[in-house]
């Protein structure tokens, strides 16, 4: 499956997730709404998955990210924010440079609806 066709259901899941619970909940909540509703969309999913972080090839440590779709395919970091900061999104690069993966998405569920942002760890 293609990083689109795998973005393009984390993202219906989101909504699905949003419609259902609505904004207030902790991140952890939403992370357990968002397994639910991948694993019913046949995507393999991995919450508060370990990670290793490279520097120049070198393993330095070990991070968890929110989830993991797709067996190293799609990190998906989860806020319950008011609204995202640009600190959110350069986090998210951070990550995927630091872990060595291509994308990553980071979905808000806000007080407005549920806010996606697709981050690319080299700049499409």
């Amino acid at each position: 499956m293609k990083h689109e066709d795998i973005t393009h259901k984390v993202i219906g899941a989101a909504y699905r997730v949003f419609n259902k619970l609505g904004f207030g909940f902790l991140e952890s909540v939403y992370k357990k709404a968002m397994v639910i509703e991948l694993t019913e969309d046949d995507l393999k999913v991995e919450p508060e998955k370990s990670l290793k972080v490279y520097y120049d090839k070198q393993i330095v440590g070990d991070f968890y990210v929110d989830l993991l779709v797709e067996e190293n395919e799609i990190i998906v970091e989860v806020k319950s924010v008011q609204n995202l900061a640009k600190e959110h999104e350069v986090q998210l690069v951070n990550y995927l440079n630091g872990l060595e993966k291509d994308i990553g998405l980071l979905i808000n569920f806000g007080p407005s609806g549920v806010e996606v942002k697709r981050k690319y760890r080299q700049p499409k």
